[in-house]
């Protein structure tokens, strides 16, 4: 894809979703919150690396392992999952991938080394259809790797693949978005912001880890959903609040983090104070 045509792509990505999530999150806001609210242009970074960047290196390692593995599963294996009735092949991709992505996720969330780029995500303190870009590279590959590589090394065709592919990139924006829309017992088995915003409380281990459907958190005792949203979202470490901070801090030994500090904290403060100001000045 040129230039031309990716500025383009991604000027409709943007245009569509302030469509699709702006009214929603008027309408049934989950918090009272500012279209531009502190950190926004930071969100923004991420959205636009994302699409101008990191998605073409994604595309190029998840396919390069994922050429090497498929060798692995027999032929005849994979030309019988492939000629599966379309619907059962979709219902079997959704259930293969939520059972390894909660696994997945709950390892990002308990193994440091996974941590240190997984909360690059979770330091947002404002969600909405923007935060949900919030992720650094090499988390976005392990994660769309759990997603994806799986079902693709099995022999599901990539059609099949790139449908759920589509729906679950904006059902992750969703469950993201500043939306509150109680959806009673069928949270149970269908996800929503209610239950994703309460994985983004500042607990670490807040829970919730399940993508489309919450079961997987239900059968394995990490299911929460308070009838009111968290008091604050972020996590309880410093960390830079800026774009280039946010990709090199996972990158770094602890030690040279550690002599960085004060200048993270410098740039931090100084935003906060911002904040601060802006709330006293509009109250």
């Amino acid at each position: 894809m040129n230039l031309f045509a990716l500025v383009g792509a991604t000027g409709l990505s943007i245009v569509f979703l302030l469509i699709l999530f702006v009214p929603m999150e008027k309408v049934f806001p989950a918090r009272k919150q500012k279209l531009l609210r502190p950190h926004w242009l930071l969100d923004l970074c991420f959205f636009l690396g994302q699409y101008f960047l990191w998605s073409s290196v994604v595309f190029l390692v998840l396919t390069y392992f994922g050429d090497f593995l498929a060798a692995i599963i027999p032929e005849s294996f994979r030309t019988a999952v492939a000629t599966q009735p379309w619907w059962l092949q979709a219902i079997e991709v959704v259930v293969l991938s939520d059972v390894v992505i909660y696994w997945g996720h709950r390892l990002q969330h308990n193994v440091d080394f996974l941590w240190r780029f997984h909360k690059v995500h979770h330091s947002a303190t404002h969600l909405d259809w923007l935060a949900a870009h919030r992720e650094h590279p090499l988390d976005t590959i392990y994660t769309v790797g759990l997603i994806n590589l799986p079902a693709f090394i099995l022999g599901f065709p990539l059609e099949t693949i790139a449908g759920l592919i589509a729906f679950r990139g904006l059902w992750a924006i969703y469950i993201h978005s500043n939306v509150r829309l109680p959806i009673g017992p069928l949270r149970v088995l269908i996800g929503a912001p209610e239950l994703h915003h309460w994985h983004h409380d500042k607990a670490r281990d807040a829970g919730n880890y399940a993508n489309i459907s919450p079961l997987m958190d239900w059968i394995f005792g990490t299911y929460t959903c308070p009838d009111h949203e968290p008091e604050a979202f972020g996590i309880n470490e410093d960390f830079p609040q800026h774009y280039a901070g946010q990709l090199i801090q996972p990158l770094l030994p602890e030690k040279i983090n550690k002599k960085l500090r004060w200048e993270f904290l410098k740039l931090d403060y100084s935003e906060k104070v911002s904040d601060d100001h802006s709330v006293k000045n509009n109250s």
